[in-house]
Parts: C-alpha cells; structure tokens; sequence
C-alpha cells in the first residue's frame, strides 16, 4: 500500500489541507479542525503547533499535536477536550488505519522523542499503539480517567427517570417543591445569559476556568449551529445555578455544570440536570448522553456506563532519550504491577 505522510508546522497551511474535517464530515466536536485550531489559539499544551497527516486510499488520518522545540509532543488537547485520538476522513478499514498511523509514526520519529496523548479511549490506545510499534516507538498506557454515558434510545424522560435510584428521584421531589428554582435552557448565544453562567461558575465549587475565551468561542459557535443547551436556573430572579451541554446527531454531552455554593440547601444542580436530561431525551430526542471525563460520585446516579480513558505515552526507540524513556515506563509499569499483588 502506498502511503503519503506529511507534516504542517502552521494552522494556516493544515487547514488548506483540511479537507474532510468540517462540522457537516466530522460527527464529533473534538474531531474537528476548528476545535483543534481554538485549543492551539487559547489553551494549547505546548508552543508549537505539530500537524501530521497520512493519505492512502482514498482516506486521510491526521493526528494533531503541540510540541514543545526540544522533541517532546502532545495531544493538541486541554481539559474543555472530553476525548482525543486520530481523525479519520472516508472510512478506513482498520489494515488502512494501522498502515496511515505508521506512517505519521514514522514521519513523527524524524523530529520527536516522545508523545504524550489524552484522554484516550480504549479502542484509540490499541490502534495508536499497534500503529506506532510498527514504526520502533514504544507504548505505554496507563487509566487516569473514565467516561459516564446513558443509552436512552427509544425511552421517553419518564422511562429513564424511573430507572434512577429512589434516592436521587427522592431529593429532586423534595427539593423542586421548595427551591421555586425558575429554569431557562437556551439553545442560542445570549450576551446576558452568558454572564449569568460566568458568575454563577465564578461562585461556586468549581476550580478557576481554564479559558473563558475558548469557552465562549464554542458557546458561540454552537449556539450559531443551534447545537448550544446552556440552562440558567434562577431563585428570586438570581442565577443559581448553570450547565454547558451541546446536543448534536442524537449524542448530549455534558460540558460543565456549576451552582452556587450558597444555594446548595436547595440542591440545584439536581434540579438543573433534571430539567436538562428531559429536554435532551423527550425534545431533542437524543439516543445517547454523555457525562465527558472524571469519575464523580454523583454521575453514577445519572449514568449506566462506564468506560476507562487513558493517557498513552509514545517513546521514540531509535533515539537516546526516547529509548531511556521507553525504560523507565517499563520498569515503572512493572513497580506498579508488584505492588498491587
């Protein structure tokens, strides 16, 4: 199979390239080139942007990366990120896939050492790693998180909600009747509404934002596209509580959700997620929501799987401090595994 490879230093000249990674060819948020170039413009994980792309058959892969000048690269990625992997246009089969991925490997190992790539879901750790084995890299992953969904094809809200534990349908009883907690999901950009999100966000548990320009970036993008569901409720006209959710080819997911610590007697945030689950299920008519990365206590109560999310680390054999790298893994990989016998 004949494979081209080829590397972009620069945004500008990925994206005249980057055809078949627009919102109408790419189903996902984090699959798209806009999403990749907005992480690089407000929150990127190291100076310098690191494109690779592979063509063969009819199909591209690309694997977008930041690198940081002395041979260390990263997924182009940051915590607003809920998945990362390879981007695919046309529908490789998985010998394709395996072969475009050795060959961005191979054209990675003339200037890097090492990669670091997350979150990655299982089926992206294996591919990755068989791809760039091939090509003398060394692969080693590890769980650092998880990912909650709910399957509600064909339910309405009121068969899902039945299958929730007694306790949480319980609260959101007591609470609804007492809170008067007035609730408003918007599905366009609103200057004021955003500023109600901001602030209840600002005052409450949550840590500081990582970047509210890129936030707001997609907020305005999706909400342009009519894929935006930002909830505000409100006690006595006060915003109180607040959730970030894109709703787009029946998937939901949950972006970010916060409510004010002073208003936590009344358990708002179980009042939002209420009213912004029976939006997603009963209007949009979504088959599958999406609760992105961290295994929180509480999201077991909404969700019924779970699956595991990984950090894998890519070190380039064929160079000193990639196969030095490579060692270490190993033996601490090894450690690991002894002490928890």
């Amino acid at each position: 199979m004949w494979v081209k490879g080829e590397i972009f230093r620069n945004l500008a000249d990925a994206k005249g390239s980057a055809a078949g990674l627009e919102r109408e060819a790419q189903a996902s948020l984090f699959d798209r080139f806009d999403w990749f170039a907005r992480t690089m413009e407000h929150c990127p994980p190291a100076p310098y942007p690191l494109i690779t792309r592979a063509r063969a058959d009819g199909s591209d892969a690309w694997l977008f990366l930041a690198e940081d000048g002395q041979g260390k690269a990263f997924a182009l990625a940051s915590w607003y990120s809920l998945k990362f992997g390879p981007v695919f246009t046309g529908t490789p089969e998985d010998r394709t896939a395996v072969a475009l991925l050795t060959a961005i490997a191979r054209r990675a190992g003339k200037r890097l050492t090492s990669i670091r790539l997350s979150p990655m879901t299982l089926e992206n750790t294996d591919l990755l790693s068989r791809a760039f084995r091939r090509a003398h890299w060394s692969a080693t992953a590890t769980e650092t998180s998880c990912n909650w969904t709910v399957d509600v094809t064909g339910q309405s809200f009121a068969d899902y909600w039945a299958a929730r534990p007694g306790e949480l349908r319980s609260t959101v009883k007591r609470k609804g009747a007492k809170a008067g907690l007035d609730i408003t999901i918007f599905d366009r950009f609103d200057e004021d509404t955003w500023d109600d999100y901001e602030s209840v966000y600002a005052d409450s548990w949550k840590p500081e934002e990582g970047s509210n320009r890129f936030l707001r970036a997609m907020a305005e993008e999706e909400g342009a596209a009519g894929n935006l569901r930002l909830g505000i409720g409100r006690i006595d006209g006060n915003p109180v509580a607040a959730q970030l959710w894109t709703t787009e080819n029946g998937v939901a997911i949950i972006h970010k959700l916060a409510h004010r610590d002073s208003a936590a007697e009344f358990s708002p945030g179980s009042l939002m997620s209420t009213a912004m689950f029976e939006r997603a299920i009963d209007v949009d008519k979504v088959h599958l929501i999406d609760f992105g990365t961290g295994d929180d206590r509480y999201k077991r109560d909404w969700m019924d799987a779970r699956a595991p999310l990984f950090t894998l680390t890519l070190f380039n054999t064929r160079t000193v401090s990639g196969l030095t790298g490579a060692l270490r893994a190993k033996a601490g990989a090894l450690v690991a595994r002894v002490r928890t016998r």
